[in-house]
């Protein structure tokens, strides 16, 4: 037997907080080498935090990470133990991503990563190059401050592994191991048996098995141990970094860190046994055959043996169950922790909600009922930094700290219901009782006064007074009548949280929390700079349909009993009088259905069709109910409002991102926010397609009409959430 220790980690860096991510390294480390392991791996550019984007562009970054890389290595935090570091690196007049590989004060090879991630949060190509070369390792000057103080000038630079007495090991970061040819499979070719997967990998619902499923793929067929490592938490952005390092072997997950938690660090470690990947590898044929004429890879041989032989007294890990999260358990705890990490490096004092007793604030209010309940439990734990963040943002004094989360959440957590006379006694009452459960400080206030105030300003300088439309007005006069209600709020919203503290004589200030959820945004059923205006919003990026099963699950498993009516109650925005004959719904004022305008997100986004490719799709999808006439203006219809609405997503407040068709502006969904709303040439063609279609309908055979199939790979994944993966 070859055993051999090894450790990975979860860390929770704050982009450009390089004492904050010093720390949190020098932390793992420290386990790592208490718990015997040799080998200690941490996330991509750990060092100055993955999301620092255009900082990376600054020389200053990049001088700092070298400066902390120095530090580590004049301690004694790497004697004994190979460490990979991640951090940017500067070849010439290049930018590398890159991983360094560090051992008994030494430097003894930096990787540079092959494989730069482009496509939807990631704009790695915008700070870094890749690295092209195959060929040998090129040496590397080190920087003169760091070169003397290690008495070490250069260092192999390029793509390549390090060879020691007894096993090899090899870096493949994060995006390499999702490319069409990743690395692994020629380094396992060329021996190499212990992988280490640098990432910074961000929450997505539905994502999780889609990562662990590449992790097992790559040793599953040709052996190894492969080892993964990523930041958790808010490191300063929109994504919260979701963790779960792991180490595989032989296609076994053996070790699993948390998805979702409140720790700095995480270290897991596992004992592994490197015969069970040199018999794997020695029993498939196939792989001598590629191996006996592979093309060799460079590597750096070091004198040093990582593995201690057969002893009874270590024991060797085991595969486990891999643990997954429901989609409903990542809405409650993914929110919470990124809320949580925003919270105490914000230096805010809480958080103020415009609770309307609707699905989504009750969501929202939910969520940060969760961070709460989170909180608690993790003092409960034993986890200091948790208690430290928690008394100071509390205001706890004379060596008190949280222990029941209802009492926390009443010092951190405002809820402000703004009726009006449009506002129905059942919504209020659900909000007051949301808020009595969760333990939020709870203010019931009427707008009245205020539009009133307002209309009457109006009617002074206009001589005119706007009516709703069931009062006889106009559609313009309707909408601006809903739309005074909703600035309102939002005005009202953000004076509360900045003065409500000063009422209450608590320090600091609370943030503005939003609420609209990702298929509003997408419609543009919002108003611009209303209660979706805030300082931030867990929901923005999750659909109405998971957020209703998110209530479902929550009534029961957070324990707030009333969040299952209000997701039994008709969504409304309760803008216009109730009448007997009326009541304001969501789904009729948008003209299509929460479901529908999934469907829409997913075939423009992730699958990326244009208004004919979507009509065409949807003629399958809908054959069976619906004309292709019918599609075309359902088709058409949404595309008007889309475009005419997309300006709102100019504004849009920065929200967690969970879903892959959000239509965030800012860093996900890069398009135009000034269309030709009427698409004359694309609604043409729609229209020309119908009309030579003649009437005639998708040709299905036998039953496949009736249970959806065969309608193709775009229509059929355009109704399942994990689409886009």
């Amino acid at each position: 037997m070859r055993l051999l220790k090894v450790a990975t980690c979860n860390l929770n860096q704050w982009a450009m907080d390089f004492e904050c991510n010093m720390k949190n390294i020098k932390a793992s480390i420290v386990q790592a080498k208490a718990a015997g392991a040799v080998i200690r791996l941490g996330p991509e550019l750990e060092v100055t935090g993955y999301g620092c984007e255009d900082h990376f562009l600054e020389l200053d970054t990049v001088t700092h990470a070298w400066e902390c890389l120095k530090e580590l290595l004049l301690g004694d935090w790497t004697n004994g133990i190979l460490c990979s570091i991640g951090m940017p690196v500067i070849k010439g007049a290049e930018r590398y991503n890159c991983q360094v590989f560090c051992m008994n004060k030494r430097i003894i090879m930096i990787r540079p990563k092959m494989c730069l991630a482009n496509d939807g949060n990631y704009r790695e190509l915008r700070w870094f190059t890749a690295w092209k070369q195959r060929g040998d390792l090129e040496e590397f000057h080190l920087p003169i401050e760091v070169s003397e103080a290690l008495s070490q000038e250069t260092v192999p630079f390029g793509y390549g592994y390090i060879q020691f007495i007894d096993t090899a090991v090899a870096a493949e970061v994060c995006e390499e191991l999702f490319s069409p040819v990743p690395p692994h499979a020629e380094l396992a070719l060329n021996g190499v048996e212990v992988f280490m997967n640098a990432s910074g990998s961000h929450h997505q619902l539905r994502k999780l098995d889609i990562r662990l499923n590449a992790f097992m793929g790559a040793t599953h067929a040709r052996g190894g141990v492969y080892m993964y490592s990523n930041q958790q938490g808010c490191d300063g952005g929109r994504l919260y970094y979701d963790g779960c390092a792991c180490i595989v072997v032989n296609g076994d997950v053996v070790a699993q860190g948390s998805q979702f938690s409140l720790k700095d660090v995480e270290v897991i470690t596992s004992q592994v046994d490197l015969d069970a990947v040199a018999s794997l590898r020695g029993s498939i044929s196939s792989f001598q055959e590629q191996a006996s004429c592979k093309v060799k890879v460079s590597s750096v041989y070091v004198p040093c043996k990582l593995t201690q032989s057969f002893n009874l007294k270590m024991t060797l890990s085991s595969p486990k169950k891999i643990m997954y999260h429901s989609p409903q358990e990542e809405i409650a705890f993914g929110p919470a922790c990124w809320l949580w990490d925003y919270l105490r490096r914000s230096g805010a004092s809480g958080f103020l909600l415009p609770l309307s007793g609707g699905a989504d604030s009750s969501s929202v209010a939910a969520i940060v009922g969760c961070m709460c309940q989170l909180v608690v439990k993790e003092i409960a734990n034993g986890d200091e930094q948790v208690k430290t963040d928690a008394r100071r943002i509390g205001n706890y004094t004379n060596g008190e700290f949280p222990t029941d989360s209802k009492e926390f959440a009443k010092r951190i957590f405002y809820t402000v219901f703004m009726g009006s006379e449009n506002s129905s006694e059942a919504t209020k009452m659900r909000a007051k009782q949301l808020a009595d459960e969760i333990g939020a400080w709870h203010l019931d206030v009427c707008i009245d006064g205020v539009v009133s105030a307002v209309l009457t300003l109006f009617q002074t300088v206009t001589g005119m007074r706007p009516r709703y439309k069931v009062d006889g007005g106009s559609n313009v006069e309707n909408l601006g009548l809903q739309n005074i209600q909703a600035r309102m709020r939002m005005v009202l919203a953000f004076m509360l949280a900045s003065l409500l503290p000063w009422v209450h004589s608590k320090p600091g200030f609370y943030l503005v929390l939003g609420s609209s959820n990702v298929d509003e945004g997408l419609r543009g059923y919002l108003t611009k700079y209303d209660c979706s205006s805030a300082d931030i919003n867990p929901i923005g990026s999750i659909s109405k349909q998971d957020l209703r099963l998110f209530l479902r699950w929550a009534a029961t498993n957070l324990g707030y009993q009333s969040l299952a009516d209000i997701e039994a109650a008709p969504p409304t925005a309760e803008l216009e009088p109730i009448r007997s004959d009326y009541s304001q719904l969501d789904e009729v004022d948008m003209g299509m259905t929460y479901e529908e305008l999934s469907v829409y997100g997913r075939m423009r986004k992730i699958f990326r069709c244009g208004p004919v490719s979507m009509f065409k799709n949807l003629c399958y999808k809908w054959g069976t109910k619906l004309s292709p006439a019918e599609v075309a203006e359902k088709v058409k219809y949404f595309f008007k409002y889309y475009s005419i609405n997309r300006h709102k997503m100019t504004v849009l407040t920065p929200s967690y991102h969970a879903e892959s068709y959000s239509p965030e502006d800012n860093r996900f969904d890069l398009r135009q926010f000034l269309y030709n709303s009427k698409w004359p040439y694309q609604f043409k063609k729609i229209d020309e397609i119908v009309d030579g279609l003649n009437g005639d309908s998708v040709a299905f055979q036998g039953e496949e009409s009736s249970s959806g199939k065969e309608v193709g790979v775009v229509a059929a994944n355009s109704g399942d959430p994990s689409a886009g993966l």
